[in-house]
């Protein structure tokens, strides 16, 4: 029988150590030699078992349960008797530490650190619901949401002590994060995950296919809370595209390359009307995903830059001279673009060297960096190009955020940027106070000596005594230098500025 052959040049590189001894050396000497289609078949496969050797031990099954609400009575799916008899006395239902149960929602999600928390999508969460973790070795335990980003679509569950579970002791095997940036098209890669529920004992099921694209936008669902239909910084191009069949069940599940390196966390997307099934997409693992999972392991929130503008398109003139950029439509008044010299209708070409092609680019290169940093902006302004220097305000998450590790109350009150609180487009707010001059209380805590001094979650402090305050920051230096009663004027409803004075407490 005569054998297949296949050119080594189409081989890709990455196989190359997996190749017999005498099939290693010069590419340049090889690449017109004929391999045997069989050695190429066991070298590809034995890479693929090897990367998901590596990542398979980090990657655990997760169920949701939601729980009873009052007059509510949930069904579980029944229990068939494992050899086919009729059951003479009702059984009792399956519990979540049960082989046969089937939760109600089920995901994925990737050990992130050895104490075992977990990193999942922020889309699986509900309200009312219990979490059960199920790693590797069958150790099955009750997880906390520790925290949850709406805009990164991403969460971390945190292992919790029950009764009704064995508890989350033993080691944990975190999974190896990679660089998405390194990615290209045609790069072979692995999605482990629990589809339909079928990895419910911990045993991830595995599907492979390539990088098919990169930079790819979620389709826009636009609802009354965001219009835009541009909830997370994924509908502005950041998704990787995969044609690794990720079914129902597989978010939160890694995209491993064929180092068992996490390049991705899979993520569902609704199918486009039309079309029979959505593509493959992962939130890829770079700079901006490694800054919100370290925020979340440590319960605290994710937080954006805002820069204090409206944007638009490039202008009919400017694209037909061929430049690029987002076009400034508006400047919001005594936020930091207005304070640092940008204009309407100035076209950013730049942010810190990188070229800016349009506005949804421009969002993801601010996304980048954290908050207060100060932005270096390429301005393109008529004829003139601008070097701008900006610091960033916060930008307001819309959707559920999880933070059980906040920053600490000052009094029983917690105040933040107030940019992170109201729409700076709207009119909702004090009238004639800017809310670049001001911090906004966000949390008042009962019975506390903020609370009984009338302080209430929404007003805008303007000033600490006489020391005006602006960001959160300089609202804990002023009030940190006070141990007595404490005077916080507070803009009211009427427009004029009301005194509250907050006592030391017990």
């Amino acid at each position: 029988m005569a054998r297949t052959f296949i050119p080594l040049k189409f081989v890709p590189l990455v196989l190359l150590s997996a190749w017999p001894a005498g099939l290693d050396g010069g590419y340049g000497q090889e690449a017109a030699r004929q391999v045997p289609a069989e050695v190429a078949a066991g070298a590809i496969e034995r890479a693929l078992v090897e990367a998901i050797s590596r990542a398979e031990k980090s990657v655990v099954a997760i169920g949701r349960v939601r729980r009873e609400r009052p007059g509510e009575r949930l069904i579980p799916e029944p229990r068939p008797d494992p050899f086919g008899n009729p059951r003479l006395f009702p059984t009792p239902p399956p519990q979540p530490t049960d082989p046969d149960f089937v939760p109600h929602e089920f995901a994925t999600g990737v050990v992130v650190d050895p104490s075992g928390l977990v990193l999942t999508v922020a889309h699986i969460l509900g309200e009312q619901s219990d979490y059960y973790v199920t790693a590797y070795d069958h150790r099955t335990f009750r997880a906390r949401v520790l925290a949850a980003d709406p805009r990164s679509d991403l969460a971390v569950l945190a292992p919790e002590e029950s009764s009704d579970v064995r508890p989350a002791t033993g080691k944990f095997v975190p999974i190896r994060l990679g660089d998405a940036s390194r990615l290209q098209k045609g790069q072979w890669v692995v999605a482990l995950g629990n589809p339909y529920a079928i990895a419910r004992d911990g045993q991830a099921s595995a599907s492979w296919g390539i990088v098919a694209n990169l930079a790819r936008k979620a389709p826009p669902a636009p609802d009354d809370s965001d219009p835009t239909g541009k909830p997370t910084l994924h509908h502005f191009g950041t998704l990787i595209q995969t044609d690794a069949k990720l079914n129902l069940g597989t978010s939160g599940g890694p995209l491993v390359n064929l180092q068992g390196e996490m390049v991705g966390l899979t993520t569902a997307i609704p199918a486009v009307v039309g079309f029979q099934e959505s593509a493959g997409y992962a939130i890829p693992v770079d700079a901006t995903f490694r800054r919100a999972l370290e925020a979340l392991k440590q319960g605290r929130e994710v937080e954006y830059g805002f820069l204090g503008i409206q944007l638009g398109r490039a202008g009919i003139d400017q694209a037909a001279a061929e430049v690029l950029g987002a076009r400034v439509e508006r400047v919001l008044p005594d936020l930091p673009a207005a304070r640092h010299g940008l204009k309407a209708n100035d076209v950013i070409v730049s942010v810190h060297g990188t070229p800016v092609r349009d506005p949804d680019q421009l969002v993801r290169e601010i996304s980048k960096w954290p908050l207060e940093s100060r932005v270096r902006l390429g301005v393109r302004r008529g004829e003139q190009t601008l070097d701008l220097e900006v610091p960033l305000t916060k930008y307001r998450v819309r959707g559920r955020k999880v933070v059980t590790n906040p920053a600490p109350a000052w009094r029983g009150m917690r105040v933040d940027y107030a940019t992170a609180v109201y729409d700076p487009g709207s009119t909702l707010r004090a009238p004639g106070v800017a809310l670049g001059d001001a911090v906004a209380i966000t949390d008042v805590e009962p019975n506390s000596p903020a609370s009984h001094a009338g302080l209430r979650p929404g007003m805008l402090v303007t000033h600490v005594e006489r020391l005006p305050v602006r960001t959160p920051k300089e609202f804990r230096e002023a009030v940190s230098k006070h141990a007595g009663p404490v005077l916080l004027r507070v803009a009211a409803e009427s427009g004029q500025p009301a005194v509250h004075t907050v006592g030391p407490g017990s």
